[in-house]
């Protein structure tokens, strides 16, 4: 379907451009994907060439492997030659200095910018650096640039790679190219598969989010094999799933996506461990392996794209697996709901889980991921050693995360992750990268679509403006089964979850078991279950109440009780509500509970 209105990041530059506000910009993002444009994928390059500044008289790109062409030419230029054969970037820079202050209407576009003006320090520099780096910046400033109707257009992925003495200058217009939205990937799905009906194509818009242009091409519509390469394809993959409904349909849409896949590899993705059958058709949907290798593809070209700094949550369990707290589980399930109908005012900007060590937290975090039916990534460790790779990592994250939306962002182990707030030692990095975070989790567009779920045993150690509403709105406290009620929930989903066979017996069996458990953490819990199921199995017997006493004796947790408790009462006082609170805690009085803590505190430091 074609599309001839422009990408809002181009209206941006040529609104600007044209109230006289900037000449130069700087073009980061997505910026080596392809853009849709009248109905045709186009690389950005081209698109600014044939469409943003095609009124330009002369138009020049350059790119330091390859140096100066030209993308337009309607005026003589003198020493042409000359110009088109320097490659080194100090000369070329040189070289489009000049051309700019002797032709008017001329527009230049630079590639890969930050070879050209890298971010390193002045002391890392070469002179061609520093001169490079000091006539980008002067274009920016000289009033004949104001007069001449040129403009100048540097184009690099990440922000942090380029000079900063460019990206702080408040005459340089810095535009993002952002990851495809919903309604750009609807455009383009329409056009890669026209024979999609209205519900398959807006289901692989969704599914496609945080994914390039060319990336969904590259899965929808790869490059075409031979014919008979197809057709032998297509036959394997009939034979795979000639049982199931409309296999043929199916097969002839899966065969072009499995373009260079040998036959061991088409069986891996579609049908592993199943061998070729006979047919005999059933109704099935044409799209619906479609959708899960599109899924598949996706986490594969996510994981790689950010360098390993995400992980794909994908948890085998669900509520049900999670005993007690049913107070909890009802307002995640509440806000997952919120989530999903769009009733985004009603979602919480992020959840901060606090507890003890062993309660749950991570557990509780994977089965909202798996019941609220919601993508989930965890961010790994995304520190690096070199000079702005650190903030790099985190943008590439961020744009991601902001791409995909109706997402949880889990966060373990909060305190480490962020670490101090003050950057000592670090060259500030620990400020800048916590002072991102703050302000991607206090955007309020993101609010019902980006929902981070922060989880520490010592909120203490936490940086407190994040803590503050508008970040961490929901603070959800955890902690040990105070009383065999709580405890039992607990026991038997850990044995459900592990597939025990026992004969225990609540409240029959309270006295033997589930009180003697008041005072361990969830781990611990878990640890026994299989220790008794261990025990049990060598016998060849069920999990009684002898054995679980068994177990139990033999069990040793090692538990530190000052520092357990304190955890405890950090919980307490982040918590956002007195009712998620054990009886114990919010029947103490105020007064008492901060008498504890500072005892408790003066014990542990």
């Amino acid at each position: 379907m074609a599309n001839r209105a422009l990408p809002k990041w181009a209206d941006d530059i040529r609104a600007t451009y044209l109230r006289g506000e900037s000449s130069v910009f700087i073009i980061h993002g997505n910026v080596y994907d392809q853009i849709l444009f009248d109905g045709k994928l186009v690389p950005l390059v081209e698109f600014i060439s044939t469409e943003l500044i095609r009124a330009k008289d002369v138009i020049v790109h350059y790119n330091p492997a390859i140096g100066i062409k030209f993308k337009k030419k309607e005026k003589k230029l003198e020493r042409l030659d000359e110009l088109m054969a320097v490659r080194d970037a100090d000369k070329a820079v040189s070289a489009l200095d000049q051309l700019l202050l002797t032709q008017d209407n001329v527009a230049v576009v630079v590639d890969y910018a930050e070879m050209i003006a890298p971010a390193e320090g002045t002391s890392f520099q070469s002179d061609a650096d520093r001169r490079s780096i000091v006539t980008l910046h002067r274009w920016s400033l000289d009033k004949r640039f104001e007069q001449s109707n040129n403009i100048i257009l540097l184009i690099t992925e990440s922000l942090t790679e380029l000079s900063p003495k460019l990206v702080s200058n408040p005459k340089i217009s810095t535009i993002q190219v952002p990851l495809p939205t919903e309604a750009e990937r609807a455009l383009l799905v329409k056009c890669l598969e026209p024979k999609a009906d209205e519900k398959s194509a807006e289901r692989l818009a969704m599914l496609s989010a945080g994914l390039k242009n060319v990336q969904i091409r590259g899965i929808l519509s790869p490059g075409e094999d031979a014919a008979e390469e197809t057709k032998d394809k297509e036959d394997f993959i009939y034979s795979l799933i000639a049982n199931e409904p409309n296999a043929r349909e199916r097969a002839q849409t899966l065969a072009k996506m499995f373009a260079g896949k040998d036959h061991e590899e088409i069986k891996r993705t579609i049908a592993p461990g199943k061998e070729p059958v006979k047919p005999v058709e059933q109704a099935r949907g044409r799209y619906e392996d479609v959708f899960v290798l599109l899924a598949q593809r996706k986490r594969e070209i996510l994981e790689k794209e950010c360098f390993g700094l995400i992980e794909f949550v994908e948890p085998a369990h669900d509520f049900s697996h999670v005993g007690g707290i049913d107070g909890v589980k009802t307002e995640l399930m509440n806000i997952a709901r919120n989530i999903r109908e769009g009733n985004r005012t009603r979602v919480p900007m992020g959840l901060l889980f606090t507890g003890p060590m062993g309660t749950g937290k991570t557990f509780v975090a994977e089965a909202f991921a798996k019941s609220s039916g919601l993508t989930a990534i965890k961010m790994k460790n995304f520190r690096s050693k070199w000079v702005g790779s650190t903030e790099g990592n985190l943008e590439k994250i961020l744009s991601v995360v902001k791409a995909i939306g109706n997402i949880l962002v889990i966060i373990d182990e909060g305190d480490r992750a962020f670490g101090n707030s003050d950057g000592d030692g670090d060259g500030g990095t620990s400020s800048r990268v916590i002072a991102r975070i703050k302000e991607f989790m206090s955007d309020t567009t993101n609010r019902g679509r980006v929902l981070f779920v922060l989880m520490t045993n010592r909120p203490d150690k936490l940086d407190i403006d994040i803590k503050r509403a508008g970040r961490l709105d929901k603070k959800i406290p955890f902690f040990y089964g105070q009383d065999a009620d709580e405890i039992e929930p607990i026991l038997k989903a850990q044995l459900r979850r592990h597939k025990v066979d026992s004969d225990l017996d609540f409240p029959r069996d309270r006295m033997a078991v589930s009180e003697k458990l008041i005072g361990y953490s969830n781990a611990d819990i878990e640890a026994v279950v299989l220790l008794a199921n261990d025990r049990a199995l060598s016998r060849g017997s069920r999990v009684t109440t002898e054995i679980f006493g068994e177990a139990l004796r033999d069990y040793l947790p090692a538990r530190d009780s000052d520092m357990l408790e304190y955890m405890e009462l950090l919980a307490v006082f982040e918590s956002s509500s007195r009712a998620m609170l054990p009886k114990r805690y919010a029947d103490m009085d105020q007064d008492d509970l901060q008498r504890k803590m500072r005892e408790l505190k003066a014990r542990v430091r």
